[in-house]
């Protein structure tokens, strides 16, 4: 794994843009105390070195009529990878399916799911979800209300040499 090293300007840059992602080059130079020029030439470095992934708005679904959360445990039949690639690709293909990763433990896979409503929900839940292929137990737990949310991960001077993959 070859080393990249991160300066404390880099990990502010990351720490600005992952509150803020539309900020001008001109206002995340500012709070990075650098001039726009070079600023801009990090950034994309970052973003050509895959630190910075993508800029994404942070949509209200609640206000689009998503207003419902549930957090579901699937456990498969099969647990061939082949099996498990087949899973990852159908629940992939769910649009309602926001979030989806490979467990290990009790559970093969959780994933975030949003609905309209619960009717909606269980439609989801027994005429899809519990009906793919291959899946041999379901477990929900719907969210009641969400306390914290912090998009990204934490960047402090620790981050400043981290491993990456060539």
């Amino acid at each position: 794994m070859k080393r990249v090293k991160l300066d404390r300007i880099d990990l502010r840059i990351l720490r600005e843009l992952q509150k803020d992602g539309r900020m001008t080059n001109v206002e995340l130079a500012t709070r990075v105390g650098i001039s726009a020029p070079p600023c801009l030439r990090r950034v994309r470095a970052l973003e050509e070195s895959g630190f910075i992934q993508g800029y994404h708005a942070d949509i209200a679904g609640e206000k689009l009529g998503w207003g419902l959360t549930v957090f579901t445990l699937v456990s498969l039949t099969n647990h061939a990878e082949s099996d498990l690639m087949e899973f990852a690709r159908l629940a992939a293909s769910w649009p309602q399916v926001r979030e989806c990763y490979m467990m290990t433990g009790d559970a093969d896979f959780i994933i975030r799911i949003v609905a309209e409503s619960w009717e909606s929900f269980q439609n989801f839940l027994t005429h899809q979800l519990a009906a793919a292929p291959n899946v041999a137990h379901v477990k929900s737990a719907p969210a009641m209300q969400r306390t914290k949310f912090d998009p990204g991960v934490p960047i402090d001077e620790k981050n400043a040499a981290m491993p990456q993959d060539e």
